[in-house]
C-alpha cells in the first residue's frame, strides 16, 4: 500500500521469502501460546539434493556428501545469517536487508544527491529516503513466507 501526506510518501511492502535450494520453510503453530505476541515460528530445514546434483548441476547437498554418508554439522549460510539456531530471526532478517539496500543505494548513479536513514524497527525493515528538494519517501518492508515453501 502507499498514501502520500505533505511532502511524505509512505510504502508499505509485503515481501514473501523464498527459500534457495537445499532448504525448506516450515511453518509451526503455537499451540501452547508460550508467545502470544506471534502465531507461529518458522523453522529451516536442510533438504538432500544429491539427485537435483546430477540434474540440475548442483554441487553442494546440506544434508550429505559423496556415497551419501551423512553430515555431522547440518549448516548451511542461511541458517548461519538469517536463523537462530533452526528457525528465521525476523530481526536478523531485516538487519541482513538494510545492509543490502544500504550497499546498493551507494552504488546508484543518483545517491549522492539523495540521503538513505534506516529507521528502528525490530519486527520489519524500514528507512527513509530524503531528497535535496526535502521530499521523502518512507519505505516498510515486512516479510512473509508461504506455508510449505521448499527450494
Amino acid at each position: 500500500s502507499w498514501s502520500i501526506f505533505e511532502n511524505r510518501i509512505f510504502y508499505q511492502l509485503l515481501v514473501f521469502l523464498q527459500p534457495p535450494p537445499g532448504h525448506s520453510f516450515i511453518l509451526e503453530q503455537d499451540t501452547v501460546r508460550q508467545h502470544p505476541e506471534r502465531c507461529s515460528d518458522i523453522r529451516v530445514e536442510l533438504e538432500c539434493t544429491c539427485s537435483m546434483e546430477r540434474l540440475m548441476g548442483y554441487s553442494l547437498c546440506f544434508v550429505h556428501r559423496q556415497g551419501n554418508e551423512l553430515l555431522q554439522d547440518h549448516s548451511s549460510l542461511l541458517l548461519e545469517t538469517l536463523c537462530t539456531g533452526s528457525y528465521l530471526n525476523i530481526e536478523q532478517i531485516s538487519t541482513w536487508v538494510q545492509n543490502l539496500l544500504f550497499s546498493a543505494c551507494l552504488r546508484l548513479p543518483q545517491w549522492p544527491r539523495r540521503s538513505l536513514r534506516l529507521l528502528p524497527c525490530s519486527h520489519s525493515c524500514k528507512f527513509l529516503v530524503s531528497s535535496p528538494s526535502e521530499e521523502q519517501s518512507c519505505t516498510e518492508m515486512f516479510f512473509a513466507v508461504h506455508e510449505c515453501s521448499t527450494g
